[in-house]
């Protein structure tokens, strides 16, 4: 684990241990929650919410627990929140962490952190609407904007606490990462917070059988987060299966797409991309090479050196994939990757001759991540796959002429954390054939 990960993750356990015991022993429970047997059913709904939690494409978790949560929080006071955070948000999958055949658990302090990131933002969330409303619960104006109040800031420190551990876990920015979550979601949970106010006044007026007609939104907001997951997912399998068109038509790039969509992600990981351009090297990786659908069999096979017209047909299939992939409209920030993935940063590549940083960036860096992947690959043209020292000179060889001399840099530093990615990639119809041995032939980088 990256020591300042562990670091963050103690910390933020440790502040949410010394704030819960702190609420729960020195603040007595606020009369409208209806004292233990009151805030005992505000657990069990909290848990409720907590238990249809999905996961959203950036890593977050995401559940609906948030308006029962903030409901409590100003009912009960800072004791309530504290509880509530530490019981109401259990998981089974956090039960599977202590199981150590169970797959799918969460690690106990991956669980520790996960409750202290509740609890924190909770107990400020109900301070703070303290400090608006006081501290006995009344269906108006004044306690609908404490609640409004709390609930921003719940919604504000939770979201991010948890930008922070993505953010050092996964080597992205911070401001992305948080920017991202808020994207994603941050609409639709900013609207529970006032589903929270409805339910504490419901509950003041009606009593707990006041609570059960806000099953239904909150089901239903689930419902749509599970959809948007299942939208995206759809759509990366869509492009997954374009990137698997190109391979089975080239059985010596057999998942080369996959392969370049992985470094190039960590690559861009490396250089602090934001998510969406992250997200446009993972879908620009697997696309990257698209346009060779239309590229004859005898020339995208073909063993030996390319003749001058069959070069120039090869070096068109940037722009028939960004012709294939223009009608997308969702895959719009992908064109330039596609395009220009093969622009030298001297201005001798193509298709545009772009020069430098004219050429885009995320270009630039698919440039290196898939010139890499084909050195270390076993190709028509090079049977015998670059050792990784090969291929990494080969990168220092042509810095400043074919690469951007910083994204070449930055790829070592991948390279040396990730070495699994100058494994050779070698098809499976050659694993039956003798295979030389790694590095007894050095071609230059691939065009």
């Amino acid at each position: 684990m990256d020591p300042r990960f562990r670091a963050y993750i103690s910390a933020v356990t440790v502040a949410g241990v010394v704030v819960g015991v702190a609420s729960i022993v020195g603040v007595p429970l606020w009369p409208s929650i209806g004292g233990d047997t009151g805030l005992a059913l505000w657990i069990g709904v909290v848990l409720l919410g907590s238990s249809s939690s999905v996961r959203m494409p950036g890593g977050t978790i995401v559940d609906v627990g948030i308006a029962p949560l903030v409901a409590c929080a100003v009912l009960g006071g800072p004791a309530a929140a504290a509880l509530a955070s530490a019981i109401g948000t259990l998981e089974l999958r956090e039960a599977r962490g202590f199981i150590p055949w169970l797959k799918g658990g969460v690690p106990w302090y991956g669980s520790a952190y996960n409750h202290a990131a509740v609890l924190i933002p909770s107990v400020l969330a109900s301070l703070v609407y303290a400090r608006i409303a006081g501290t006995v619960f009344h269906a108006d104006a004044v306690t609908l904007l404490g609640v409004l109040c709390a609930g921003g800031l719940h919604f504000a420190v939770n979201n991010s606490l948890t930008a922070g551990a993505l953010s050092i876990r996964e080597g992205r920015p911070f401001r992305a990462v948080l920017a991202s979550n808020v994207r994603q979601f941050g609409y639709s949970l900013a609207g529970l917070v006032p589903v929270g106010w409805l339910m504490a006044s419901m509950y003041v007026v009606a009593g707990p059988i006041g609570v059960l007609p806000f099953a239904v939104p909150l089901l239903a907001t689930r419902s749509g987060y599970k959809k948007v997951v299942e939208i995206r997912d759809m759509f990366t399998q869509t492009v997954r299966s374009l990137a698997s068109a190109v391979d089975a038509k080239d059985p010596y790039t057999a998942g080369h797409s996959v392969r370049v969509q992985l470094i190039a992600k960590d690559l861009g990981a490396e250089l602090r991309c934001s998510e969406a351009e992250l997200e446009a090297l993972e879908w620009g990786g697997l696309l990257h090479d698209i346009g060779k659908i239309g590229i004859p069999d005898a020339i995208l096979l073909k063993q030996g050196a390319l003749t001058k017209e069959e070069r120039m047909v090869m070096n068109a299939h940037p722009v028939k994939g960004e012709e294939i992939i223009r009608p997308v409209q969702k895959l719009a920030p992908e064109l330039p990757i596609i395009r220009h993935h093969h622009e030298w940063f001297n201005g001798s590549g193509y298709p545009d001759r772009l020069v430098g940083h004219d050429i885009p960036r995320l270009a630039r860096i698919m440039h290196v991540a898939d010139s890499f992947e084909a050195m270390t690959a076993a190709r028509p043209y090079r049977m015998t796959p670059l050792s990784e020292e090969q291929a990494i000179s080969e990168l220092h060889k042509f810095s400043g002429v074919q690469f951007d001399p910083e994204i070449v840099a930055a790829f070592e530093r991948v390279i040396a954390r990730r070495p699994e990615w100058a494994a050779p990639n070698i098809p499976k119809h050659l694993l039956e054939r003798p295979i030389p041995r790694l590095g007894d032939t050095v071609k230059a980088v691939p065009a």
